[in-house]
């Protein structure tokens, strides 16, 4: 079967400052995604996870290695239009409401403007947020745009749904509101590759998961495997920690 996401080898390394000091952000990353699943990717702070989903949305260029999404290369627009991406940090128009917003991005994914309107009506309701789609969204809470953001990842109906820290920002409902939404996505059919800082979340939501360290993939397993081995997520993560290079504990993020 043809993966979702594949990384053959893929590194990234950036220079920086007046030297060109050189830092390897990612180390001949390889690991693949199956179609169907909810695939969680976890690191501390600077571990990579970024720079990886970024390498897949075509936002960074990989310095070595592959990256495939349905088997096609992913700086293809055929393989990114399969894919539906909320960055880190969405950043919006202000002055547009939710319902503009979504227009113009369905409109730059060349979506019918009939297929816009409806799946604009569907996405509001989903994440509840239908009576606030003509309010501007300079008047929106950080959580409020954040499930905007899922919209946008969403309008298009892509195959594939690359989400990073999306609960960030989100109060506990929030929280549950989109760990139903990632559920549905599954039920449907769709694979979801998601970062998270919320390893609880992980452990209830994914199949498997990665762990990355200091840019190198440390672990890679089906959930239940890593929770039967250590007793949660949390400890399967730390035991990777304390085996890797020495890691500032202010960088961990665990409970962030």
């Amino acid at each position: 079967m043809i993966p979702a996401v594949e990384f053959v080898g893929t590194g990234k390394v950036y220079r920086t400052g007046f030297f060109m000091r050189r830092i390897e952000a990612l180390r001949d990353l390889t690991l693949r995604v199956e179609p169907g699943e909810i695939f969680g990717f976890i690191g501390p702070n600077g571990a990579g996870k970024t720079t990886t989903i970024k390498i897949l949305a075509g936002l960074h260029e990989s310095t070595s290695g592959e990256a495939r999404i349905f088997g096609v290369d992913h700086r293809d627009p055929k393989a990114r239009s399969r894919m539906g991406f909320l960055p880190e940090r969405p950043y919006f128009y202000l002055h547009l409401t939710a319902r503009e917003v979504l227009r113009f991005y369905g409109q730059l994914s060349l979506v019918p403007d009939d297929v816009i309107a409806r799946r604009t009506g569907e996405l509001l309701e989903r994440v509840e947020l239908s009576r606030f789609a003509d309010v501007p969204l300079r008047k929106y809470s950080k959580g409020m745009l954040q499930r905007v953001g899922l919209c946008q990842a969403l309008l298009h109906d892509p195959d594939l749904v690359v989400l990073d820290e999306p609960m960030s920002g989100l109060d506990p409902m929030g929280r549950a509101l989109v760990s139903s939404l990632i559920r549905e996505e599954q039920e449907a059919g769709r694979t979801v590759f998601f970062s998270s800082h919320i390893l609880h979340d992980v452990e209830t939501l994914c199949d498997r998961v990665a762990i990355i360290i200091g840019g190198q993939l440390r672990a890679l397993g089906a959930v239940e495997a890593l929770v039967a081995e250590h007793g949660n997520l949390e400890e399967a993560f730390l035991s990777e920690v304390d085996r890797s290079t020495p890691v500032d504990p202010k960088t961990l993020g665990v409970m962030a």
